[in-house]
């Protein structure tokens, strides 16, 4: 470490002012006092500098010695990141209570993010001779029986040809081959968090990112390389949506940052997800997972960090070809560090006291989503989606961290609290939610799934919508004021909005529904508006008929049907027109 070394002349907080260190950077990692406490360095002022410590100053006083490493904050990437539980700055947990010997973090704790001593299977892709730029793989360790890890030349790498590789059982700090230039190549690489992983272009993403969430797949579909928020307010379940999104969607890698949420939240997620059968392969959940622990008990300018250290984890493996989908929960706590850190700065304050450059960092966080082209010549192709869950205080989305949130993603779940008190979940209110990619992936979901899928879902929300309105009507005059086509809307939207957008998230059958059966549920219930619209043309047709019909109990249990047997559901069709057309 570098002999460069400051005094404190104040502590606020998590605000460490010192003065004396010699030619100090913006971002630069700092130790404070005797304790070795991590900090950043935010803000130079003449020969003072401002610093963030990551860890609990109490006891911290002027005077005391702060120590300058020359580097910026960075993670360390190589194999053995997959099952990995870290804390906000790339601590280890487990590692953490080993030497704290007890359930509490020591400060100023050193613990590598990697096991140093631990030997991998190396083998390469590449021979002596090739010419490698930087971002090509040379070649790949098998990290999990889900994850072969790809090992990359570093993006700052100038290239060249190889001089020696070599196939066997290395550390990550070996060197596993060397090129003509003398660059030594080791499985480890360094980054800077704040800093994007370089690429050789963004591509507009065309394929859906498939949750197995009813209301999200359908109704506001969110593509890989995409950007979503889940607004809501307290206990209208922004947690458990997005637990279900990390469990059940398509992605390969999964990365999960707890952000200043509360203790016993973010302790469910540590307890479940080791437990956790993967869907897509039968294999255990955290051969495809990292997660990121940073409760709202933890300092508080910690969550600031655990957002980029996630999100800098995520875009490593976006390099490698992988899907890779970040759950940042949430991004309103991220955002209150910046504001306590703002304040405590004594920055002039934004709205609402949040910091005049809380637009600018949230765009630049979620700009680093995208489907890309990966960087190197191997044509690779990867894609980081990433999902931003919002808790306004009060539920009010006119809240500076809402809007700068809303302005930078294309799919807005918006949760409600009034369908979370009726028990209906996930409570997602499909009349204000929302998604911008439906003409990205229409052609892919007409492909895949049906032709007829846009058909029927415009007429499902146009349903839904004239319920809200009709509701309105009714509440005035009563129902029997309605015609019957309106009668039928009803009808029809309450079955939609029961039997199709109602999803327990804790029952294993009905927590993840596959698009086609989506699609064949949704068309069930549509089917019986389209064919009785025509039936109530009919002269002083009875209305009660259509409604007292048997086979609409049927209907109301259109997700028990086998998952697989389409069959099924078109005769259900078949036998609820003909029960109509009967009438």
């Amino acid at each position: 470490m570098s002999e460069n070394t400051g005094v404190i002349v104040k502590v606020s907080g998590p605000l460490v002012v010192a003065k004396g260190i010699k030619s100090p950077k913006m971002f630069e990692v700092v130790q404070v006092s005797e304790l070795k406490l991590m900090g950043e360095i935010i803000e130079i002022l003449g020969d003072e500098v401002s610093i963030q410590v990551y860890e609990d100053t109490a006891m911290v006083g002027p005077g005391e010695v702060v120590y300058a490493t020359g580097e910026t904050m960075t993670v360390d990437l190589a194999p053995g990141l997959i099952t990995s539980i870290y804390d906000g700055v790339q601590r280890p947990l487990t590692e953490l209570e080993k030497q704290s010997d007890s359930y509490f973090i020591k400060r100023g704790i050193a613990v590598p993010a990697l096991d140093y001593s631990k030997k991998w299977d190396f083998v390469p892709v590449k021979k002596v001779g090739d010419v490698v730029v930087a971002g090509d793989c040379i070649g790949t360790v098998q990290e999990t029986t889900l994850i072969n890890h790809k090992v990359m030349l570093p993006p700052e790498s100038k290239g060249g040809v190889i001089k020696s590789i070599e196939k066997g059982s290395f550390t990550i700090t070996d060197i596993i081959a060397v090129l003509d230039s003398g660059e030594e190549v080791k499985m480890l690489q360094k980054w800077s968090i704040r800093k994007a992983r370089p690429t050789n272009s963004k591509r507009i993403p065309l394929e859906p990112l498939v949750t197995g969430g009813r209301s999200i797949d359908t109704f506001f579909p969110l593509v890989k390389g995409g950007a979503g928020c889940i607004p809501g307010p307290f206990g209208s379940g922004k947690t458990v949506t997005q637990q279900g999104l990390a469990k059940y969607c398509d992605a390969q890698v999964i990365v999960y940052v707890g952000c200043g949420e509360r203790g016993n939240e973010m302790t469910d997620v540590l307890v479940e997800f080791p437990h956790l059968k993967d869907p897509n392969t039968g294999e255990p959940l955290m051969k495809r997972t990292i997660l990121i622990a940073n409760t709202s008990n933890m300092p508080v300018a910690a969550r600031e960090a655990s957002i980029y250290t996630g999100i800098t984890l995520a875009e490593y493996y976006r390099d490698m070809g992988y899907s890779v989908a970040l759950m940042a929960d949430s991004t309103s706590r991220w955002a209150e560090a910046m504001r306590e850190m703002s304040g405590r700065l004594e920055e002039m304050p934004g709205e609402e006291g949040y910091p005049a450059y809380l637009g600018s960092r949230t765009a630049q966080f979620y700009e680093r989503a995208g489907s890309v082209n990966c960087l190197g010549n191997d044509g690779r192709l990867g894609a980081l989606t990433v999902i931003g869950a919002v808790s306004p205080p009060g539920g009010d989305l006119s809240e500076p961290v809402s809007q700068n949130t809303l302005r930078v993603t294309k799919a807005y779940w918006g949760l409600d609290s009034s369908l979370s008190y009726k028990r209906h979940f996930p409570a997602i209110n499909w009349l204000t939610s929302y998604s911008l990619y439906i003409d990205n992936i229409e052609k892919h979901w007409e492909e895949n799934v049906s032709p007829e899928y846009i058909t029927v879902r415009s007429l499902a929300l146009e349903l839904l919508q004239e319920e809200s309105k009709l509701e309105d009507i009714v509440k005035l005059v009563g129902p029997e004021s309605l015609s019957a086509r309106e009668k039928l809307v009803l009808l029809t939207a309450k079955s939609l909005r029961e039997d199709f957008l109602f999803q327990d998230a804790f029952d294993p059958e009905d927590a993840y529904t596959p698009p086609k059966m989506q699609f064949n549920m949704l068309k069930t219930i549509v089917t019986l508006y389209t064919v009785g619209v025509e039936k109530i043309k009919e002269e002083d047709f009875d209305f009660k008929k259509i409604e007292n019909l048997e086979i609409l109990e049927e209907v109301a249990k259109v997700k028990d049907l086998p998952k697989d047997s389409f069959e099924k559901y078109e005769d259900l069709r078949n036998r609820l027109t003909a029960a109509i057309n009967a009438l």
